[in-house]
């Protein structure tokens, strides 16, 4: 089967790789055209066309259609892609050769594809998940493990897998089956033909099933030879010690641990939809005949069912019993990579449901990245490193001690900021860390008395007030007193303080950006308004209100009538950028005249009366969208939905929660963090 002719007509060779090609129709004549033999032609800026070699005309490989042949399988005519061999390379003596398959090289092909698989050779079908029915694995009818092997590797795999079994010394039988299901996926049509690899074996792209136009068929031995050699040489020296760690297999979601009792738990999770690990396995389970049980494999799959509910209830189940088993005041890392923010969030969800708090988020940048990271322009180019901590007993106590207490939030504050980051920096700039702005904070304390089922003892702007006032800030970010010496010291020796991104997505982000825009330059509607309108870009979430800047204005911040004298906060910002309005008094008639209907951030006092207001009219409109009744909300304004659910919290009207969540758009919610822990809670609560 492996043997072929030698230059000299005579001599057998044998044979190394065949390389096969898939064939193409032109679309302009429908003549067959050889993917490897055909001409190809470049042009700037554009991806390489085909030359058809009956017509001359040239297309896209995209615009050409795969040939077919068809054959009977099962008593069905079944179709797969015509794939001719185009190059062999055999080694006669020590060296190898290439040459164009000769017609006893096709005879010798056409034998083997009218043999019978023999026995040791698993049939198992692939089309009940995602990863089989997509890309290329569906245009060419890629469906089961005959699908994927040219009938001469099935016949020569299937010898090698029967003779392994028949190994009665269970070890060597081990170590035999090892080494061969190394092969089983260079062997298959995934193994792509790579004119400039190295050696022509193991060139399949890894996390995800793709097949090339062009195939490199291994033979065994090319594949086999020296790995045979590279696992004695590993097991001769290899000695078990017994004691220094325990390795098992199972679900993550029952560990066979006692609680509190592991130190670090890391934890690289499936990614969404990213990667379908029991898929990728299931090629070699097949010639295992144990197939894994899927049930619980924690992805996102359209045809198992498998929605981002779904995931996210896998994956809490799975937190929660790493939450379990760790000891209190320990850590957790969880590696994580999607580009979806609904995808994203769940996984946030679920490490705060199950008891964890997030302490940092940092990129990993594993140099080498995936087949969808370099391909995708949608794709994730790092992954993300969570680091989340199981808080201490101590502080669990002390909030069923207090309960609903302000003192249990400044307590789980002080806890907090303790476990975060007190400088990080990148390229000697330092970097903004995100976990010690002040609304982050607030959405953390807010997650802990939610996942407590304890109300939240502060408003919004109470809970910011007296994070001033207990809290020192440095550039945007909260520290604990005693971690402001070494911040100052990394600060001094920064050229520049760390910069916090604004992006204006919604109408809470749009009034973080006028905040920190008026704080630094009080300004009149017409002053603000270019400026404001540049953000509201693309980025909007495509389900929440636009504002009006008048009302954003007029509901969180004040306006200086001129009568009064100047408030400090336009003050500093006219003597210092106004030359003539230097060193004036607040009562001055000019400085006034300058200072009149420019917006200005107010103290904390006002805020407060502000955010009544505001939050009054908030759970007014909240109370429309619970009167609207058997329709979908198209459009909404999250910080309503923020409000109500809140004050629903605190009523323990969880029904009032998903009723409402149940008439916002699916991906709408799923890509509001907070949104999608309130609900989660509430359903939770009322056994939903």
């Amino acid at each position: 089967m492996y043997e072929t002719t030698h230059s000299d007509g005579k001599s057998l060779g044998r044979i190394e790789y065949t390389v096969w090609s898939e064939v193409f129709i032109c679309p302009s004549c429908s003549g067959e055209n050889v993917f490897l033999d055909a001409e190809k032609v470049s042009y700037e800026g554009q991806r390489d066309r085909i030359r058809c070699s009956s017509c001359g005309a040239e297309a896209r490989k995209e615009e050409m259609a795969l040939a077919q042949t068809q054959f009977l399988e099962d008593g069905h005519v079944q179709w797969r892609p015509k794939r001719v061999p185009v190059s062999i390379a055999y080694k006669f003596g020590s060296k190898v050769f290439e040459k164009k398959p000769d017609q006893t090289d096709l005879d010798v092909l056409r034998r083997i594809e009218e043999l019978e698989l023999p026995s040791a050779f698993p049939h198992v079908s692939f089309r009940s998940s995602k990863t089989f029915n997509e890309g290329r694995m569906r245009t060419t009818n890629t469906r089961n493990t005959r699908s994927i092997f040219l009938p001469r590797a099935a016949h020569a795999l299937a010898k090698l897998w029967a003779l392994a079994e028949r190994e009665s010394d269970k070890k060597l039988r081990v170590n035999l089956l090892y080494s061969i299901e190394q092969a089983i996926i260079s062997m298959s049509i995934f193994n792509r033909y790579r004119p400039t690899g190295y050696s022509q074996f193991g060139q399949h792209l890894t996390g995800v099933f793709y097949v090339g136009s062009q195939h490199a068929e291994c033979t065994p031995w090319y594949i086999l030879e020296g790995k045979f050699g590279r696992v004695e040489k590993a097991f001769q020296s290899f000695r078990t010690t017994y004691g220094n760690a325990i390795v098992g297999a199972g679900s993550s979601m029952a560990l066979t641990c006692p609680d509190n009792i592991i130190d670090y738990v890391f934890v690289d999770p499936p990614f969404g939809f990213n990667i379908f690990y029991a898929d990728l396995n299931k090629i070699v389970e097949a010639w295992h005949q144990v197939i894994s049980d899927v049930d619980g494999e924690a992805v996102i799959d359209d045809y198992s069912g498998k929605d981002i509910r779904v995931y996210q209830r896998l994956i809490k189940g799975c937190f929660s019993e790493f939450f379990r088993v760790l000891k209190p005041g320990r850590w957790m890392t969880v590696v994580f990579s999607n580009s979806q923010a609904k995808v994203w969030n769940a996984i946030q969800v679920a490490l705060q449901e199950a008891g964890f708090v997030v302490a940092e988020v940092t990129t990993l940048d594993k140099k080498q990245g995936s087949f969808k990271q370099v391909t995708s322009t949608n794709a994730v180019k790092q992954d993300l490193v969570i680091s989340a901590y199981k808080p201490n007993g101590g502080l669990e106590q002390r909030l069923a001690e207090r309960g609903a207490a302000p003192e249990s939030a400044w307590d789980f504050v002080q806890t907090h900021l303790r476990q975060l980051s007190v400088a990080k920096s990148k390229n000697g700039m330092l970097e903004f860390v995100v976990e010690r702005d002040p609304r982050r904070i607030y959405d953390r304390m807010i997650a802990w008395f939610v996942r407590h089922d304890v109300p939240v003892p502060l408003s919004t702007e109470e809970f910011l007030d007296g994070l001033r006032s207990r809290f020192p800030e440095r550039d945007g970010m909260v520290f604990l007193p005693e971690q402001i010496p070494e911040y100052d010291r990394k600060r001094a020796q920064s050229a520049q303080p760390p910069q916090m991104e604004m992006f204006v997505a919604d109408e809470r982000s749009a009034i973080d950006w006028l905040t920190d825009f008026l704080r630094k330059r009080p300004s009149t509607y017409q002053e603000v308004h270019p400026e404001f309108t540049a953000q509201l870009g693309a980025g909007w979430k495509k389900h929440e209100t636009r504002p009006e800047l008048s009302a954003l204005l007029e509901d969180n911040f004040l306006r200086y009538d001129g009568s009064a004298d100047v408030p400090s906060q336009i003050h500093n910002y006219l003597s210092t950028n106004y030359h003539d309005l230097r060193n004036l008094e607040k009562s001055e008639p000019r400085l006034k005249a300058k200072a009149k209907d420019r917006w200005f951030v107010p103290d904390p006092n006002k805020a407060q009366d502000l955010e009544k207001k505001r939050e009054k009219a908030l759970l007014k409109e909240f109370e429309e969208y619970r009167n609207t009744f058997g329709r979908k909300l198209k459009e909404f304004r999250l910080e309503v939905l923020r409000a109500g659910f809140k004050a629903a919290w605190a009523n323990k009207d969880y029904q009032t929660i998903v009723s409402i969540a149940n008439k916002v758009p699916e991906d709408a919610l799923q890509e509001d963090e907070r949104l999608l822990f309130w609900y989660d809670s509430a359903l939770t609560r009322t056994g939903g």
